[in-house]
């Protein structure tokens, strides 16, 4: 009887402790993320966490924390280095400073459509994966945003349209960009842009689509010059150590999983061009294609901006050029 009321009295313990074993054995991590819930990228990585969670049966759980609200954009390499958090997502060319490799897909004319775009990220994702396994990294994926174009008050026929202006930076190559088209750069990231433009911080910028929907551009500037001047992209990355310290069965779902939101992505940036562009006419914006004059003038600093990036970049750099050509 002692002995069945000793079973009885353990039973629950027993069952406690199995149950704390179970939970305990999920990894949970924070993943923070720079843009809206609104934007591809950002949807993208919430189905990306979904599909890591079924996979892994919730052994491991990544929870999204959109348009900035854990960490700004520029901190978030910092955060994943650092392992305050295991996973992040920002624009690659974000980190132009640290390496200028991570400015190759912000030259003008180097890959302007998605079909260059691709050969360009094929050839340079090697580089990539060495420049981030230094600072304790490891690239999971990277998918694009759609062309970049300017975003003007009034038409832009040519370079001299630009002079005197506050344009928006957001990267090391934008700045330099503003530069060259005579316009003084300002950095402001994506959240505050409604703000900076409202303000009289910036009064032009050079953006996506799918940006310009996303902070509603119709409210401050009329016009946008569609130049598909480049493709960039983010990049999601993961802090190597944490990686590792995941079961291997976990770490094939994470990578898998990886690969399929990159596929994914990819598909999604080029509808993403067609739809948001035509939400921009569709809310009254005059979207127009370059005057000649102007895709010249563009071209010619491409052509400025592409030398400066070989030297910077060196070795690395002429061979993706070479690759490219």
């Amino acid at each position: 009887m002692k002995k069945i009321l000793l079973k009885r009295w353990l039973a629950p313990l027993i069952c406690s402790a199995l149950f704390a074993g179970t939970a305990t054995a999920a990894t949970s991590w924070d993943m923070p993320t720079p843009y809206g819930d609104g934007v591809h990228h950002t949807q993208n990585v919430r189905q990306f966490a979904e599909d890591v969670k079924s996979a892994t049966n919730g052994e491991l759980v990544i929870t999204v924390h959109s348009g900035a609200s854990l960490f700004k954009h520029p901190e978030i390499h910092r955060a994943v280095r650092s392992g305050q958090v295991n996973i992040g997502e920002m624009l690659m060319a974000l980190l132009g400073n640290q390496d200028p490799l991570f400015k190759v897909d912000n030259i003008p004319f180097l890959a302007s459509d998605f079909a260059s775009a691709k050969k360009l990220w094929q050839v340079s994702r090697p580089h990539v994966e060495k420049s981030l396994a230094k600072d304790g990294l490891m690239l999971l994926y990277a998918i694009p945003w759609p062309p970049q174009g300017f975003y003007t008050k009034s038409a832009v026929a040519s370079v001299e349209d630009f002079a005197g202006m506050k344009m928006r930076a957001y990267s090391p190559t934008t700045s330099r960009l503003a530069v060259l088209l005579k316009a003084s750069p300002t950095t402001v990231q994506t959240p505050e842009i409604p703000q900076a433009f409202s303000t009289g911080i910036i009064d032009a910028m050079v953006t996506s689509p799918t940006t310009g929907v996303s902070s509603q551009a119709w409210d401050f500037v009329g016009h946008y010059t569609d130049t598909q001047a480049w493709i960039p992209k983010n990049m999601v990355f993961v802090n190597t150590r944490a990686f590792k310290r995941l079961p291997a069965a976990v770490q094939d779902a994470l990578l898998a999983a990886a690969a399929k939101a990159e596929a994914r992505g990819w598909e999604i940036a080029e509808s993403e061009t067609v739809e948001k562009t035509a939400t921009l006419k569709a809310q009254g914006m005059q979207v127009s294609s370059p005057a000649d004059r102007f895709k010249s003038e563009l071209r010619e600093i491409g052509g400025i901006m592409s030398d400066e990036w070989a030297q910077e970049a060196g070795a690395t750099g002429a061979e993706i050029l070479k690759a490219m050509q």
